[in-house]
């Protein structure tokens, strides 16, 4: 029974990555509690490793916090672009609600985790190779700004690439391909700024050198996303 379900899970995960019309419309045309299950074991299983790995440069434990963290943000995000898109989809110009918004979003970041799931063991051997946290105090901020922005830019790549992957589905429920891409695009940004923003709240992930570890910033409010991305990008070319 449990080998049958393996077999059954390893072949779904397969057809969400090949991204193919038919398999993604049979996917989100039933709300099923086993297909939930599913998606949120993938997206638990894919995020936690990624974010295990994304959390041991600084201490086996911020390892710990991250891998419970980051499936979280995940999850959350998803159920906050379904429902700020059930409402965008239909003035776009594509007749989605909230339950098919659900399962849509849920099933890009089901293939977003497990494509971090697949990088984490680079992203392991990365922090594994680079120079230990504090041993030299002259490159340790050039490092942490390395290891941040390439966790930025696969992170980014991994929800392009799942969003991209249901572009054909969202041209399978409208005749107007303009349309599908205008909620493609609206996906992404949904994605980008209310993800992005979760992470910020729920930092630490990295783990900055001169900081404790702990599971969540006493400043967690302050600034944004978007400032800490610039300072990174400056401080590297500053370095």
């Amino acid at each position: 029974m449990n080998a049958s379900a393996t077999i059954t899970g390893n072949q779904s995960l397969r057809e969400l990555l090949r991204g193919e019309l038919n398999f993604l419309r049979g996917w989100i045309a039933d709300w099923q509690l086993g297909r939930l299950a599913f998606c949120v074991s993938v997206i638990a299983c894919g995020a936690g490793l990624y974010g295990a790995a994304m959390g041991w440069w600084r201490a086996p434990l911020q390892g710990l916090f991250v891998a419970l963290k980051f499936p979280l943000i995940l999850l959350l995000t998803a159920i906050g672009n379904a429902l700020l898109n059930a409402i965008l989809a239909p003035l776009l110009g594509l007749n989605l609600g909230f339950r098919q918004s659900f399962l849509a979003i849920l099933t890009s970041f089901t293939i977003a985790a497990a494509i971090l799931g697949a990088f984490s063991p680079l992203i392991a051997f990365m922090v594994w190779n680079a120079p230990p946290l504090g041993s030299d105090p002259g490159h340790t901020a050039g490092n942490y700004a390395v290891i941040k922005l390439t966790h930025v830019a696969a992170i980014t790549f991994a929800g392009t690439v799942a969003n991209v992957r249901l572009l054909q589905l969202l041209k399978g429920f409208s005749a107007n391909v303009h349309a599908a891409r205008r909620v493609l695009v609206a996906w992404l940004a949904g994605n980008l700024f209310l993800g992005s923003q979760l992470c910020w709240i729920l930092r630490p992930f990295i783990g900055s050198p001169d900081l404790p570890v702990e599971f969540l910033r006493r400043t967690a409010l302050r600034g944004n996303f978007y400032e800490d991305v610039f300072r990174s990008i400056a401080r590297l070319l500053t370095s």
